[in-house]
């Protein structure tokens, strides 16, 4: 692809995360992801060039051997003019939200990944001229801590997702908490799984987003109220699930085309696109930890009316959803367990800080390192080498939790399909798909004190401002405790 030759004007805005921006091309299935720094805090082409081929190499050498060959995208390093770049930047900026606008875009350095457009059909060329629905979902984590290093009973309960919300609405990150818990979806449950998306559509906030020829039709960007609009969503919808237009408008068309929705979606998260399993890696039992989350609207229904056990189906050990728990479930220690051994590795480096590059901890990140992953026993020797290890599949597994699941959808003729084309039927349509996984950045090494630090507070404020009030005992004490007053009389 020559960019240089392609005219700023056929790129636009696409999104950013909170190290690059990223832009995408209107008739190519492409997209440009550059760096971003603080203002005067600019790196080096040299500097750049490494980060992006950290990032390249993490894709292709790590992550593809979890998630396999056909549902990780790595990308290219490519090298542009200086000025398209600058040109480009100028085009970009009045499109990014004022609260991502406290980074500038790499202008100086001209090097860029490029990458498949994944709102776009990543296998099949031939529905190219098609209308293309593209569903991302950022499902999160999908189990509950089963360390025994937890040292709060409500970890082993409650699943960080649950907890964290109530966090963040109290912050105003949010204005409701979300009904959706990340352990209905990665049940295998259909009933569990349609719950679940049914409250992502519900309550989208920034994990669920819907995509229509490349465009965002449904989604909340940043932190913006998230009120769902599913009559509006059902009128983009209906002409991919009910061509003939035959279905009469009104609620019962907009429930229905949602159903549809929540239908096709399931069967695609359950597919298996790729016949690779996770490379060497002996996988960590499932079976670890409970299968619910006491704080589901789901768990919390089936309990009202009386029943007291969730049915967990287990997920397809070739799907997606299988590949991304598996990977989540590296974190075997907790955060609790994992940061001393942390601090283990930090006075290590206190004393050898020129040990820092032999223990790739900022990379390269090929073979050698892969293969150091697979150690998955977790009886501490005592050594820098065991700290090391834990920590390096830690930064893995808070890869995982915090990737995007993009589905691309489009409609399919039965004569066009066939066993090589992956296919999922509704009442009235058919379509092609394929499922990619985005957002596999390598967690930073030094972002594990805070996300100790945040384990904390997100616990404690469950405990103190949830969890007491849903206490019989505990609402009724703090209750006395707000009820009484002490008189005193003089004497």
């Amino acid at each position: 692809m020559e960019v240089e030759k392609m005219d700023e004007n056929e790129w636009k805005y696409h999104g950013e995360g909170n190290q690059s921006l990223v832009v995408s091309h209107c008739q190519r299935c492409v997209v440009l992801r550059f760096l971003k720094s603080p203002p005067n805090q600019s790196k080096t082409s040299e500097e750049i060039l490494r980060h992006l081929q950290n990032i390249v190499d993490f894709g292709k050498h790590v992550m593809k051997q979890f998630f396999g060959e056909n549902y990780v995208h790595h990308g290219e390093i490519i090298q542009l003019p200086l000025d398209f770049v600058r040109q480009l930047c100028l085009k970009v900026q009045p499109e990014r939200p004022e609260s991502r606008c406290d980074k500038d875009m790499d202008t100086l350095s001209g090097y860029a990944m490029c990458l498949p457009n994944l709102t776009r059909l990543q296998t099949y060329r031939f529905v190219e001229h098609r209308p293309i629905l593209c569903i991302e979902i950022k499902p999160k984590c999908g189990f509950i801590p089963f360390s025994s290093h937890v040292s709060q009973e409500i970890k082993h309960k409650v699943c960080r997702y649950c907890m964290h919300q109530h966090l963040k609405v109290a912050n105003g990150k949010w204005k409701r908490p979300s009904k959706y818990c990340p352990l209905d979806l990665f049940s295998g449950n259909k009933q569990r799984m349609h719950f679940a998306l049914k409250s992502l559509l519900q309550e989208a906030q920034n994990n669920l987003k819907i995509f229509k020829n490349g465009e965002l039709i449904y989604g909340c960007k940043d932190d913006q109220d998230g009120v769902s609009d599913w009559n509006e969503l059902a009128r983009h919808l209906k002409p991919f699930f009910f061509p003939s237009n035959g279905l009469v408008s009104g609620p019962h068309c907009t429930r229905t085309i949602i159903k549809e929705l929540i239908h096709v979606i399931t069967m695609t998260l359950l597919s298996s696109t790729d016949a690779c399993r996770a490379g060497d890696m002996k996988t960590v039992p499932i079976s670890q930890g409970r299968s619910y989350c006491e704080a589901s609207a789901f768990n919390k229904e089936l309990v009202r009316n009386g029943k007291h056990k969730l049915e967990s189906s287990g997920l397809p050990r070739g799907c997606l959803l299988y590949k991304t728990l598996q990977a989540q479930m590296l974190d075997m220690l907790d955060i609790e367990g994992l940061y001393p051994l942390y601090n283990r590795v930090e006075q290590y480096l206190e004393e050898f800080p020129e040990e820092r590059s032999t223990l790739q901890i900022d990379g390269p990140y090929n073979e050698a390192f892969y293969e150091k992953l697979l150690d998955l026993s977790t009886e501490d020797d005592g050594t820098v080498a065991f700290a090391l290890t834990k920590v390096q599949q830690y930064r893995i597994a808070m890869t995982a939790k915090d990737c995007s699941i993009m589905i691309a959808l489009s409609p399919c003729l039965q004569d066009e399909c066939s066993e090589q084309r992956p296919v999922v039927l509704t009442s009235k349509s058919r379509f092609t798909f394929s499922v990619s996984v985005l957002d596999l950045d390598l967690k930073p090494y030094e972002s594990i004190p805070h996300q100790y630090k945040l384990d904390g507070k997100i616990v404690n404020y469950y405990l103190k401002n949830v969890q007491a009030k849903d206490d019989p005992v505990m609402s009724n004490l703090f209750k006395e405790n707000e009820d009484c007053t002490l008189v005193l009389h003089k004497v």
